[in-house]
């Protein structure tokens, strides 16, 4: 039996919220927020914090549920063009990791989009915290069901978390007063004696308990003095005093990145991150099988 038999595709509709909520919450990584009305809201409108100058490009997008035969909703995928270009963008998909499903719900809104080409999971939604792409190992399904589909995949980014249980585990920080920005993140700046900014930190506010470790840079002119280190270190106990317990980031360490993360990955490690999940990107080019 073919995955388009097993269920029927229908438009999102309000009575839908709770079998959505539910369905996606289902998905959810350890660091993440629990999703709820308000975000799932922000995704069907096509708006999103993280990545938001992508969303803005974006025609509304359109949100479709898939339905079985006793009328229960089993997935849930939405998906819009570009403004301005022949390209289709799979923004959100979730279907409780059920892979006939997901298989289903590509197809549809690649029909539905009748595009060139086509993006799957390409920029962060309203439904996390700056999870731009698929984590592969918790949404192994999915995965497939892109493949199956014609999509090519591409590793983009690591996403680390770590508990902040004391304060006396976390590295010596420069004790640099945090600046707060106009978008209401937190950014620690070091300077030199002449005033040059050789290095920054932003993190983010805490939601239910995690923040996030948004941006960390140091001037080439500066590394190898400890400088990054003491960067995280203030950036973490600045978010312990904010009232986070746990705290997650991403690094661009994929091809795409296009130089080296090693010692990024190193520093992380060195201080207690750990890996949760890859984050993949996928496109279905021209000369691909029709979804």
């Amino acid at each position: 039996m073919s995955a388009s038999s097993v269920v029927t595709m229908r438009p999102y509709e309000s009575t839908d919220e709770a079998a959505v909520l539910e369905i996606v919450n289902e998905d959810g990584l350890p660091g993440q927020p629990r999703v709820s009305a308000g975000m799932l809201a922000e995704a069907l409108a096509g708006r999103s914090e993280v990545d938001s100058g992508w969303w803005a490009a974006l025609a509304p997008p359109r949100t479709d549920v898939a339905v079985d035969a006793s009328g229960q909703v089993v997935g849930v995928v939405s998906f819009a063009v570009h403004s301005a270009e022949p390209v289709g963008f799979l923004l959100w998909l979730h279907c409780r990791e059920d892979e006939s499903v997901a298989l289903a719900l590509v197809t549809h809104a690649c029909a539905e989009l009748g595009t060139v080409s086509v993006h799957a999971f390409d920029f962060a939604t309203a439904l996390t915290r700056g999870v731009e792409a698929l984590p592969v190992r918790h949404r192994q399904a999915t995965h497939r069901a892109l493949l199956k589909a014609g999509f090519t995949g591409e590793d983009l980014w690591r996403y680390m978390r770590m508990p902040l249980e004391s304060r006396a585990l976390l590295p010596r920080g420069t004790g640099r007063k945090a600046r707060k920005c106009e978008d209401g993140n937190f950014e620690v700046r070091v300077r030199d004696r002449w005033g040059r900014k050789v290095g920054e930190v932003v993190v983010g506010v805490p939601v239910a308990g995690t923040g996030v470790l948004w941006w960390i840079s140091v001037e080439e002119r500066a590394r190898g003095r400890g400088l990054g280190r003491a960067l995280v270190g203030s950036a973490l106990r600045l978010l312990v005093e904010l009232g986070a317990r746990e705290v997650i980031l991403y690094v661009d360490d994929g091809p795409r990145a296009g130089n080296d993360r090693a010692a990024a990955n190193a520093l992380y490690e060195s201080v207690g991150f750990a890996e949760v999940d890859r984050l993949w990107f996928y496109t279905r080019g021209p000369a691909a099988p029709a979804c």
